[in-house]
């Protein structure tokens, strides 16, 4: 009896539970470009682009190893709308009753599946190195969820940077060593580049069609679209990028968007990558001596650590983790997260770039833009629905505890122990953002005083019922406590007129 096997965009990986259960010889493969998930939300164009190329570059080599594909294009004029409706679609053709699938990332798409027509076996997605029984064993009875705790498990379980029993270097995280700001110059080029060729091209031209109107860029188009490719990004990244990496992983510069970065997690995240893989890459580059153990210890506490930590609190906490809103916020994405103009140097810094690459790194991403739309009070929906619409390596299962969890404070401290909320100071010392921009970021009241220098202690003041007796934000306190009064009063009244000129849609 012939079965389906489907394949989603972020599934793109050779030893896939779905076609490990298949049999090559009567299962045929479904994969398909549906409507539903390339506009659930506004996907920049570069993310349709990658991920579309790299299905069809897989589709290719799955039929080259034997196996009968179907695959479904955008264009094409019997392609479903919808998985379920693709899924039906060739059940009819080959006279299919059953459909393997690896469970989806997302719990929209795994109730879908579950609702869908043709009855689907769901697998786990074992490309992963701790399963949802795992990481709910490891939870249970824990009155706080940290991850670094998981992480010195994973280390143990995986025995990567590990001397026997012991963290390679006598400590598990090398974190304090990993926070210097900014230097004069990069000496890394960035991530490898590719030119599109036939079929990424011919991605392009049909992306450049439908999705005209997306936030997003499209053309400059550079991104590994098959495992080959990926792998070759990793290897430069390893040899080039690592041994800096460490130091400055937090560091922002203007006109370097990416300093020592990989941009490895867009191939890691749809499947052309695996975890293991990775990580052992940079364990050996330390083993040998050419990248430091801090910068190799950051980049594997990122993957095994946090990677599989946020992947397992999504799951934990089920399909309605997207709607937290502990802290009641409300107000709407602001225009200037759309390319909308603002006076905000840092905030046009991550914009444009995240508009013209599909991609920011995590400190622009949790304490830029982040920061920001939580000291504005903005609804951690949309601030959830941006994220996961405008980056490249974005998916729900990792960009949703990412967003509700660690940068909105949304689920109301599960992930992290106190919001992530700074003055401009933070984004000063990190970064050479706040040189030439058009407020003062050592003004803290004022014509030109930076708006998060404002906005921060309006959260402060605005949340204080929650916060002050966190030992993490008490000192905080006391120092907005022996303010004089009359400053207390401008800085609240300041705060507040930014947010209603931000509210009436003028440019801040």
């Amino acid at each position: 009896m012939t079965r389906l096997v489907l394949i989603l965009g972020d599934q793109l990986s050779e030893g896939l539970s779905a076609l490990a259960a298949a049999d090559k010889a009567r299962d045929v493969v479904v994969m398909a470009e549906v409507a539903d998930e390339a506009g659930y939300v506004p996907h920049h164009p570069k993310k349709i682009a990658f991920l579309f190329s790299a299905m069809r570059k897989f589709a290719a080599w799955l039929r080259a190893a034997g196996w009968d594909v179907r695959y479904g294009r955008l264009d094409g004029p019997e392609t479903g709308n919808s998985i379920c409706a693709e899924l039906l679609r060739r059940a009819e053709e080959v006279g299919a009753t059953k459909v393997l699938a690896t469970e989806p990332g997302e719990w929209r798409l795994i109730e879908a599946l579950k609702a869908c027509p043709v009855p689907v076996t769901l697998l786990p997605d074992d490309r992963f190195l701790c399963s949802h029984a795992e990481f709910a064993t490891w939870a249970k009875g824990r009155k706080a969820l940290r991850m670094e705790y998981f992480y010195r498990e994973m280390r143990k379980t995986t025995g990567l940077l590990m001397d026997g029993e012991d963290p390679a270097g006598g400590q598990w995280n090398f974190d304090h060593d990993n926070r210097k700001p900014a230097p004069g110059a990069v000496d890394f080029n960035g991530p490898m580049r590719f030119e599109p060729d036939a079929v990424v091209r011919e991605v392009l031209d049909l992306v450049r069609d439908l999705f005209d109107g997306n936030f997003g860029e499209l053309d400059d188009f550079w991104f590994a679209t098959d495992r080959a490719q990926a792998r070759r990004t990793l290897s430069h990244w390893v040899t080039g990028g690592l041994p800096n990496f460490g130091d400055y992983q937090d560091a922002m510069l203007r006109g370097e968007r990416f300093l020592w970065h990989g941009v490895i997690s867009m191939y890691l995240n749809a499947g052309l990558l695996g975890p293991l893989e990775v990580c052992e890459a940079v364990e050996q580059a330390w083993r040998d001596g050419s990248a430091p153990l801090n910068a190799a210890e950051g980049f594997i506490r990122q993957v095994i650590g946090w990677r599989e930590y946020v992947r397992g609190i999504y799951f934990l906490e089920g399909p309605d983790y997207v709607t937290r809103n502990a802290l009641g916020h409300d107000r709407d994405l602001p225009w200037m997260y759309w390319g909308g103009e603002t006076r905000m140097r840092c905030m046009k810094e991550a914009v444009s770039q995240t508009r013209d690459e599909a991609y920011a790194h995590h400190i622009q991403r949790l304490m830029v833009t982040g920061n920001f739309a939580l000291l504005a009070g903005v609804a951690p929906r949309q601030v959830h629905e941006w994220y996961l619409a405008v980056y490249a390596d974005a998916y729900e299962w990792v960009e949703a505890p990412n967003t509700i969890g660690m940068s909105q404070f949304a689920d109301g401290g599960i992930i992290a122990s106190k919001p992530y909320v700074s003055s401009g100071n933070y984004i000063n010392k990190m970064s050479d953002y706040c040189k030439g921009c058009a407020y003062s970021v050592t003004s803290k009241t004022g014509e030109g005083a930076c708006p998060f220098n404002l906005l921060y202690w309006h959260f402060m003041n605005r949340h204080r019922g929650r916060f002050e007796g966190n030992p993490r934000m008490a000192q905080m306190y006391r120092t907005w406590d022996r303010m004089d009064a009359d400053k207390r009063e401008t800085v609240l009244t300041e705060a507040g007129d930014l947010l209603a000129r931000l509210d009436a849609g003028e440019v801040v």
